[in-house]
């Protein structure tokens, strides 16, 4: 599915938050905002954005550098907000098991 978060996979969502500007950047990557056991989930409901290398695994702030920290939890916290504007319907506390916000 498509990010439900994102439609322009040509910039990195962090960099757009940090800067205001939707900078193409090369090489996104695409990251699921629930991972582990619910890295299936983030797909079928499309939670995820488009990152730089550096936001997404290399930099010092990088979201699996810091997992549940800084601007990791940011998007498990905007990736509920957008669950529950989506699938008003569903609790994504029973899918998702944990509530972030």
């Amino acid at each position: 599915m498509k990010s439900i978060i994102q439609e322009d996979k040509s910039y990195c969502y962090i960099c757009k938050e940090e800067t205001g500007y939707k900078m193409e950047r090369p090489g996104l990557e695409e990251h699921h905002i629930f991972g582990g056991p619910n890295r299936k989930l983030s797909e079928k409901y499309g939670l995820k954005v488009y990152l730089c290398p550096c936001h997404h695994q290399f930099g010092p702030d990088a979201v699996h550098k810091n997992p549940n920290y800084g601007y990791d939890y940011y998007l498990k916290q905007l990736g509920q907000q957008a669950f529950a504007e989506h699938f008003p319907e569903l609790d994504f506390r029973l899918i998702f098991g944990k509530n972030f916000i």
